[in-house]
């Protein structure tokens, strides 16, 4: 029996399942134990699925055992709850969803079964993917394994908690404005951002759907890497998937940073950015220049533009599809309503939490006759000098390096009654989503606090094989990402 599969990377994990040292039931097993004893605390996962792990987990022994296994054959990881999962309870963490059970497979989670990986359960997420900190869901909030007393990020915090303490070898999220990025940065492990259209969407329950993309959650750029190439490729089922060749990252993984410039855009370490996180960025600066890279100073002057141009078009998506959950088809319904609209106002009301009725009604508000033209068009074409400001800097650069978070992680209740400075909490990610670009946030070192600290190589569109040569390169280098929380 394996007993402790914490510290092993997907890629350890790999290597040892296909010498078979260790069999995926064992690993499995050790991770669904591991889960049961620290899920009560952290609250990283909303469904355990240890019966068809089992299951999974032995067909993949079989596999392996014939020689057929592939690198995710045998794999245990968690999924973020918004992915569908034929026949297993899929939420997005929010009330009206509570008791949905789809009946058929997003793309995303059939492709990573089909490659032999093993499906422990659905993580835990801010309600519909609205939040930065994982205290939206219906099902409680998420605590960060490095304090407990800490928020992990949002809203793929589920999934990042689970990886940093070790409850899946990896995890997958998705990214809105930064919902895997930032919760990776505060919880001390790698999360990828790939750009939009690389990974299809279908399946995958929409918050604003030109701007959400799925990505791997891991310890390292190597795993995620891994994970990506189950996961990319196009898919006739998304009509914004991109029809382009997948390259083999794997092969790509050893490319280094030598001779390779790296922009330092200036409005990302502008003020409001912490002393320890403007320290540890400093120090990786250091470090990426003796791996041979040039840094090169850029300019992203719309970038002040961001927060307000995703608070008009995501709440403008998200009202949209939204307005699907009226209680009539699926999910949950009022009782006893008197009339339809009395069906439709009391099953909203109860069914959504608070920051999704906000971000509903703004959303809803900007859509609307007299102010479509003043709110909604206006931030459409700011969003096209975002993505302009971003082509002159790749026309200088290879690849750009940014903070991920402004500050670590804070204290759970800390920002809940203050949207605005909530919504602050991703002003260095949003841009990266706005511009469709591939980004991927990687652990760099730690406050006076220990809390983990996450800076962001972000990268060309379709450029994930760059960013992951970088984050591995400095990966190899460097120890941050070995660390783990004491549990």
């Amino acid at each position: 029996m394996f007993s402790d599969p914490a510290n092993l990377t997907l890629a350890n994990m790999s290597e040892l399942l296909k010498k078979r040292e260790i069999s995926s039931e064992d690993l499995t097993q050790a991770f669904l134990e591991r889960i049961e004893g620290l899920n009560p605390d952290i609250n990283a996962y909303i469904t355990i699925d240890r019966a068809g792990a089992i299951t999974a987990a032995k067909e993949a022994d079989k596999r392996l055992d014939a020689k057929q296994g592939e690198p995710l054959t045998g794999i245990p990881i968690g999924v973020k709850d918004l992915f569908c999962t034929k026949g297993i309870l899929t939420t997005c963490a929010s009330k009206i969803l509570n008791n949905f059970i789809p009946p058929y497979e997003s793309t995303v989670t059939s492709r990573l079964k089909g490659a032999g990986a093993v499906i422990l359960g659905k993580t835990n997420m801010d309600e519909f993917a609205m939040g930065s900190s994982n205290e939206t869901s219906h099902f409680g909030v998420v605590k960060n394994p490095w304090d407990k007393s800490r928020i992990p990020g949002g809203s793929s915090g589920g999934s990042a908690a689970a990886v940093s303490a070790g409850m899946g070898s990896a995890t997958i999220g998705t990214d809105t404005g930064g919902s895997i990025r930032q919760p990776a940065a505060l919880t001390g492990i790698t999360g990828l951002k790939p750009t939009y259209g690389r990974v299809s969407r279908f399946g995958m329950i929409a918050f604003a759907s030109s701007l959400d993309q799925a990505g791997p959650m891991t310890k390292t750029a190597e795993d995620a890497a891994i994970l990506l190439q189950a996961m990319a490729g196009h898919d006739p089922k998304d009509a914004t998937s991109i029809d382009a060749p997948v390259p083999d990252y794997m092969a790509n993984l050893g490319d280094g940073l030598q001779g390779r410039k790296i922009g330092i855009p200036e409005e990302y370490f502008a003020s409001g950015l912490s002393p320890d996180v403007a320290r540890v960025i400093e120090d990786a600066k250091k470090q990426l220049t003796e791996l041979g890279a040039e840094l090169v100073p850029v300019s992203l002057p719309t970038t002040k533009h961001a927060i307000p141009t995703y608070y008009i078009l995501a709440p403008a998506e998200a009202s949209s599809n939204l307005a699907r959950y009226d209680g009539i088809r699926f999910g949950y319904r009022c009782e006893n309503p008197e009339d339809i609209r009395d069906l439709f106002f009391r099953t909203r009301a109860e069914g959504f939490g608070n920051e999704v009725k906000r971000r509903i009604m703004l959303g809803t508000y900007v859509l609307s006759s007299g102010y479509y033209d003043a709110y909604y068009l206006k931030a459409q074409k700011v969003r096209r000098l975002i993505a302009d400001d971003f082509k002159a800097a790749f026309s200088k650069v290879d690849l750009l390096l940014a903070p991920t978070t402004p500050d670590t992680a804070f204290k759970l209740g800390e920002k809940t009654n203050d949207p605005v400075q909530m919504y602050l909490s991703d002003i260095f990610t949003i841009n990266v989503n706005l511009a469709g670009l591939p980004a991927i946030s990687i652990p760099c070192g730690f406050d006076k606090d220990n809390l983990p600290i996450g800076m962001q190589l972000i990268g060309r569109p379709l450029d994930e094989s760059g960013i992951l040569s970088a984050a591995h390169a400095y990966q190899q280098a460097t120890q941050w990402h070995t660390r783990s929380p004491i549990l």
